[in-house]
């Protein structure tokens, strides 16, 4: 098996100071649960934005698992910023490989790690693992006990975001650890300038980094 990509973080992660995406070419995701709505009561800025491209690959890898009723999970890549003091994730781009997954559980095939090693190399950016995807199938939004022991061991870091995805009640939500505790995050889909807006109705055809 080819050796892990360097992944950024922790001393080898520079943190820069830049300007959020613009609030214009922002929007709260359209499968938010109403439970998550009052986080996004205000104008204020987000603390992950999520790329509309990278949203419509895991909206899609989700949805395409609802007919055999499994999970699906996978990387997000992004970069971490500043701006004014306050630190934000930018998620560009997700990847994953082939899975073990039932209706109520998930991992990655050990066979597949070698091809999710390649995917990552292949990334165009100097990406940071800025976190997790995965979906619980009918199931809502949350993080069970052994999603927040694989938060707690892999993904423990400030910036480091879970996304769930339920594609059967169509919803959406972000989490993270603040003092050990599961808190939700809040999130905007951004695109850039050259993009149609997103809406969040239907979902073009992307592929993932596998």
């Amino acid at each position: 098996m080819k050796r892990a990509p360097v992944i950024l973080g922790g001393k080898d992660l520079e943190v820069e100071e830049m300007l959020p995406p613009a609030e214009e070419r922002t929007l709260p995701h359209k499968w938010l649960p109403k439970e998550a709505t009052s986080l996004y009561a205000d104008s204020k800025g987000a603390e992950m934005y999520l790329f509309k491209t990278a949203e419509e690959k895991v909206r899609n890898h989700a949805l395409s698992q609802v007919k055999p009723g499994l999970e699906v999970m996978g990387f997000l890549l992004g970069e971490v910023f500043t701006h004014e003091g306050v630190e934000y994730t930018v998620v560009r781009d997700v990847a994953t490989t082939d899975l073990e997954a039932t209706s109520v559980s998930v991992r990655f095939d050990p066979e597949g790690f070698e091809s999710l090693f390649d995917s990552l190399e292949c990334a165009r950016f100097r990406y940071v693992l800025v976190g997790w995807y995965h979906s619980h199938p009918g199931h809502g939004c949350f993080l069970s006990s052994t999603d927040i022991s694989t938060q707690k061991g892999m993904f423990d870091r400030a910036y480091h975001t879970a996304l769930v995805v339920d594609p059967i009640r169509k919803e959406m939500d972000a989490f993270c650890l603040s003092n050990g505790e599961v808190r939700r995050r809040k999130f905007l889909v951004y695109w850039d300038e050259f993009q149609n807006p997103y809406y969040g109705e239907s979902v073009r055809p992307r592929k993932i980094r596998m």
